[in-house]
């Protein structure tokens, strides 16, 4: 039996704030943005929408392109980093406006690479016959956790969702091999501090992403029993362009195979990959039989890689 995902979604918000913006916000340029993070512009959600509402927006879309209904998702799992409050979860808010009474919910903290995370631990549950159809989502609000004073981060973050629904696919296809892995040392380079502000320690996480990005993309192929050159298209982790051209480097594709939604959204944490991955599967730029590999990092430290033969 494989697993894979059988419908995507995502959720942007409607306020566009450009470089040009942020320039007027803090001490910033255009160029500088663009040169140092390949960043445009991101969208930021207005203050009546919450996660929970992304979240529940990327899930509509998702259950719509599976063709599944709310009662036949057994299990609602969301990473997110910037939940509505800590509890009740964004998960459980979302099983009760969606009416899936059926569904186990609960929330996956693990920053950046959530989403990853939580489509691993769905795979287990489907594997073993404990649930049949699972709701993945990513969903952040990354800028009611920015500090507008720090220029480093504030002009990096972006608010938005996407969604997967998972469930049995055709042998052969789905979910190939996965990496997931954690330096708990590494934690105080990238946090939310007292004041429930966002900090990064740019430089640091900047060297622990170039190499590690890079590394769990190979780790997963290799896993996979394929070969560099299978690889028909890559969803890094959206955060800075330099990080991601390292990962694709490493592969050696073409720029078109590389997923690059960082130059209209920015940063959205670990709603980044489901986004990406969503775009791309509903405008046809990822084929069935495709080999699709997720890589990405986050704080914690965490990250993890995802290698998937596209389609049901």
């Amino acid at each position: 039996m494989g697993v894979g995902v059988l419908g995507m979604g995502q959720y942007l918000p409607t306020k566009v704030v450009t470089n040009k913006d942020m320039e007027k916000l803090v001490d910033t340029t255009d160029e500088w943005i663009k040169t140092r993070t390949g960043i445009e512009e991101r969208r930021f959600a207005e203050d009546d929408i919450n996660t929970s509402d992304m979240a529940y927006f990327a899930a509509l879309q998702a259950l719509e392109k599976a063709n599944v209904s709310v009662d036949e998702i057994d299990l609602i799992l969301t990473a997110t980093v910037t939940p509505d409050t800590p509890f009740p979860s964004v998960s459980c808010m979302v099983q009760e406006r969606l009416g899936a009474k059926n569904a186990a919910a609960l929330d996956v903290s693990a920053a950046c690479s959530g989403f990853m995370y939580g489509m691993i631990t769905a795979k287990q549950f489907i594997e073993t016959n404990a649930y049949k159809k699972i709701l993945v989502i990513g969903a952040e609000k990354l800028s009611k956790i920015t500090n507008w004073e720090d220029r480093s981060t504030c002009v990096l973050l972006g608010d938005g969702a996407g969604a997967a629904v998972m469930g049995e696919v055709s042998e052969g296809k789905g979910i190939l091999s996965f990496e997931l892995g954690s330096n708990g040392a590494g934690g105080k380079e990238l946090y939310q501090n007292e004041q429930d502000m966002l900090v990064m320690n740019g430089r640091e996480v900047y060297k622990f992403a170039v190499r590690q990005m890079p590394e769990s993309t190979v780790n997963v192929i290799d896993k996979a029993g394929l070969q560099k050159e299978d690889v028909d298209y890559l969803i890094p982790h959206q955060a800075n362009i330099r990080i991601m051209e390292a990962a694709r480097e490493r592969l050696g594709i073409s720029e078109d195979k590389m997923a690059t939604t960082i130059k209209k959204y920015g940063n959205n944490s670990a709603a980044s990959i489901p986004m990406a991955l969503a775009e791309a599967a509903n405008e046809g730029k990822i084929k069935d039989d495709d080999i699709v590999v997720l890589v990405g990092f986050g704080g914690g430290l965490t990250w993890g890689a995802v290698a998937i033969r596209w389609g049901k």
